[in-house]
Parts: structure tokens; C-alpha cells; sequence
């Protein structure tokens, strides 16, 4: 059994492919750490958010939101509004890994977050001889340098946060990790349509209290990538 769900070499292959993430990763794990202790949480409250939501963005949001003093249901629906790419992220990933058992598929949904995302599937299309086991492999091979680490540099910051000088200036983090994100995957004109509306509509929905202005960035960007999608794989 342990042979049929880890393939060595796939997760090996996974590990090293998303190393050069970690350089992102950290640093922005470490913001959260010290955003977190600063804004009055405590160390058990700063793990618990990484450890639970494990999604930094929705982390940055509902913690920018909750010193802001924004209604409750207002923080619970911008954070799930950030994350609602995961919900893609798991269709595009659902053909690839469906056929694994369901506590593996529930893994892969808790660590399936944007760097794990996108580096798991560029192989994936690149490979499509990949067997299911090895496909898991892979994707957990990836995680490694992206979960542990997230965690561990979100203790530091919270640890540091007193001690960490200003002028580091870690918050570069935030944009870096993004854009590594997003340029690599800009493949397709649905990809390229659904990243300029999204920064057209945060651009014109900026006034909005508490960041409402990402709700109609996400969902309008969705629409429209989808729509150049279907118009450009229409018989």
C-alpha cells in the first residue's frame, strides 16, 4: 500500500520543482507572524490562523478587516471571496487526481493553496503519462517546502516580531509571491483576459470599505476568463 501511494522519485521531483518557493514563502509567512502579534493577536491565535486557513491573502484580508473593525459577516465574505480561486484550482485539478481515495483528496484540498496549485499542474500537463499515485506523489513532494515552511516562518515572525527591524521591509513578499504566481501561468488568452479585468475592477472598485472592491475584481475576472474560454473552445 505504501509503495501504490508514494512513488520516491515523483515526490522527490515535486520537493526540489517548488524549492525557489520558499524564498517567497518565508518572508511572507514571517509578515503574517509579526502583522498578526502586532495587531494584538497572540502566538496560539496567529498559529491558528495559519495553521487552519492556510491561505495568506485571505489571511492578510480578514486581518486588515478585523482591525478595521469590519462587521463579521463583511470579514467571512472577503476572505472567501480571496479564496474563491481555490474552488478553480480544484476543478483544474480534478481530472488529474479524482481518482484518488477521499483522506488523500483532503489533503491535497487542505494544501492546496497557489504556489502547490501551480506548480503541480505545469507538470501535470507536461506529464500526462503520470499515473494517479505518482500524480499524489508529486503534488505532496511540493508541498514540502511550501506547508511546513509557511508555518514555521509564521512561529518566527511571531516570535520576532519585536526584534525583526523595520527597514528588512519583508512585506516586498506579498507582491514578489504573486507575480511568481501569476506571470508563469498567463498561458492563454483566457488566462490574460481574467488577469487585466481583475486589475481594471480592483482599480475602479478601490473606494469600497473594507476591500469590498476584491469581490467584484474576483468574480468579474472569473466571468470573463471563462467566457473568452468557451467562445475560444466552441466547435
Amino acid at each position: 500500500m505504501a509503495n501504490t501511494f508514494l512513488n520516491r522519485t515523483a515526490f522527490w521531483r515535486g520537493a526540489r520543482d517548488c524549492a525557489p518557493f520558499m524564498l517567497v514563502a518565508f518572508p511572507f509567512g514571517m509578515l503574517f507572524g509579526v502583522v498578526g502579534t502586532e495587531a494584538g493577536l497572540n502566538i496560539a491565535e496567529v498559529m491558528g490562523f495559519s495553521i487552519v486557513v492556510i491561505a495568506g491573502a485571505a489571511q492578510f484580508t480578514a486581518l486588515q478587516l478585523m482591525l478595521d473593525q469590519a462587521p463579521t459577516f463583511v470579514v467571512l465574505l472577503s476572505a472567501i471571496a480571496v479564496n474563491l480561486r481555490m474552488a478553480m484550482y480544484s476543478a483544474s485539478l480534478a481530472p488529474y487526481l479524482g481518482g484518488a481515495s477521499i483522506w488523500q483528496r483532503a489533503l491535497v484540498a487542505y494544501m492546496n493553496v497557489d504556489q502547490t496549485y501551480a506548480v503541480s499542474v505545469l507538470e501535470y500537463d507536461a506529464r500526462p503519462q503520470m499515473s494517479v499515485p505518482e500524480r499524489l506523489s508529486y503534488f505532496f513532494g511540493v508541498c514540502l517546502p511550501i506547508v511546513p515552511v509557511w508555518y514555521i516562518a509564521t512561529l518566527a515572525g511571531a516570535l520576532l516580531s519585536q526584534s525583526i527591524p523595520m527597514h528588512w521591509g519583508l512585506e516586498f513578499a506579498v507582491p514578489v509571491a504573486f507575480i511568481s504566481l501569476v506571470a508563469p501561468a498567463l498561458r492563454t488568452m483566457a488566462h490574460v483576459g481574467a488577469a487585466i479585468t481583475s486589475v481594471i475592477l480592483a482599480i475602479a472598485f478601490a473606494g469600497l470599505p473594507f476591500n469590498l472592491g476584491l469581490m467584484p475584481a474576483g468574480i468579474g475576472a472569473m466571468m470573463v476568463g471563462a467566457e473568452i474560454e468557451r467562445r475560444s473552445t466552441r466547435p
